[in-house]
Formats: C-alpha cells, sequence, structure tokens
C-alpha cells in the first residue's frame, strides 16, 4: 500500500525503514580517521627506521673509525721499528763494556752507544782521542774498545809511562796518577791503514803496546754516549 502523503517519510511499499542519512557522512569521517591513523603510523613507522639506520650508520662509522685507529697504529709501529733498526744497523749500536781497561773513563758493565755510522761510510777521519770499538787483531770475535793515540804516520814512543807522539808529550788529563804504570814502549812509526791504541788504565789494559797495531778495517764504530748506569748518563770525550 502506497502512501500519497507528500510529508511523508519516505517509506518503502515493503514497509522497511530506508537507509539513513547519516550513513554517508559516517563513512567519510572513517576513512578520514583511517587515513590520519595510517599518516600516523607511517610517520612513526619512517621515524624508527630512520633512527635505526642512522644507528646502523653510526655503528659502522664507529666501526671503520676503530679500524683506522688500529691501521694508523700498526703504521706507527712499522714505521718506529724501521726507524730503530736503520739507527741500530746503519748508525747507532749499543755495546756492553766489558773489563776495567778503559777506567775511569768507562767502568766494568756500564752501557754506551757507539756511532757506526762514520766509520762505516768512510765519512769522517779516525782521530787522536777517539774512543774506537775494534775486532781484536788476535781473536776477531772479541771486540775491544781503545782510545786512538797514534794515527797512520805517527811516531809514538813511551818512556816510563810518559806517552810522546812526534816527539811531544802527551797531556792525558782522563788518565789519573794511579792509573799510570811505568812501561816504556821504543819509538814506533805508525803503519798505513793502522792505528796505536791504549787503554785509560794503563796499569790494567792489554792494548797496541802488547800486541800491536789496529787495522783500519778493523775498526767499525766510535763510543759516543753512556746510558747506563743513569748518573753517568751523557756524551763521551
Amino acid at each position: 500500500m502506497q502512501n500519497n502523503d507528500p510529508t511523508g517519510a519516505g517509506v518503502s511499499g515493503s514497509g522497511e525503514p530506508a537507509e539513513p542519512a547519516a550513513a554517508l557522512p559516517a563513512e567519510r569521517v572513517g576513512n578520514i580517521a583511517a587515513e590520519r591513523v595510517g599518516n600516523i603510523a607511517a610517520e612513526r613507522v619512517g621515524n624508527i627506521a630512520a633512527e635505526r639506520v642512522g644507528n646502523i650508520a653510526k655503528a659502522a662509522a664507529s666501526r671503520r673509525s676503530t679500524l683506522w685507529s688500529a691501521l694508523s697504529w700498526v703504521r706507527d709501529l712499522a714505521f718506529s721499528v724501521l726507524i730503530a733498526v736503520i739507527l741500530i744497523v746503519f748508525i747507532y749500536q749499543p755495546v756492553k763494556v766489558e773489563g776495567t781497561s778503559m777506567m775511569p773513563t768507562l767502568t766494568d758493565q756500564e752501557r754506551i752507544f757507539i756511532n757506526k755510522f762514520t766509520y762505516h761510510f768512510g765519512l769522517g777521519d779516525i782521530q787522536r782521542g777517539d774512543m774506537v770499538v775494534f775486532w781484536f787483531p788476535l781473536d776477531p770475535s772479541k771486540s775491544y774498545i781503545k782510545r786512538v793515540i797514534g794515527i797512520p804516520g805517527d811516531r809514538v814512543r813511551i818512556d816510563g809511562g810518559q806517552v810522546s807522539v812526534n816527539e811531544r808529550a802527551l797531556a792525558e788529563n782522563y788518565v789519573p796518577s794511579e792509573f799510570r804504570d811505568n812501561v816504556s814502549w821504543e819509538r814506533h812509526v805508525v803503519p798505513d791503514g793502522q792505528y796505536f791504541v791504549l787503554g785509560d788504565h794503563r796499569s790494567s789494559s792489554s792494548d797496541s803496546r802488547t800486541w800491536g797495531f789496529v787495522k783500519r778495517e778493523a775498526i767499525y764504530g766510535k763510543a759516543v754516549f753512556v746510558y747506563w748506569p743513569l748518573d753517568k748518563m751523557g756524551r763521551l770525550h
């Protein structure tokens, strides 16, 4: 049955109620809400992802920094070792004094540095007064340290302990009176390429007075510095 009343509420002929007019706006509200929720969720997910990516990047950068620091340390260590090897092989070498023949300048068990660079490459001449390290002429497996008194061409003589070179008496301030002796040695001319050496402790030294001259090629270093014991640390003269 149809209602012809123009002011009716719009009821169908089956008697079922019509769809409410507010249904469409509710759907839109739902869509808007869903969209906003989705945007918020997406933003949060994006922030979390960005944060995690940033943390990963920071961790990677930290690892790279640690690795670079380690590599830098290894590089510096290798460089230091190389410099040390060069110094020891070509320039300075630590040696230990054994015996008393160079007292009081050097005492038993002192540690010194010798300079091998000058003598090894022939860049410097061996001078009178130099304390040199050389292979012992009677046993080349042993090293001795003595003071150079005469160089090639010098005329050396010892009278009752007084050393003269080229007819001039040496003023040996490095030999205290209690370390002198009364040994004499007839006049000799130092041969070419050889040297006359003595220990500072004349009464306790085996030197050129006993076993002769030292060849130039046997001399491999000049004593330059005491580094142990600490109370004697300093340059040698």
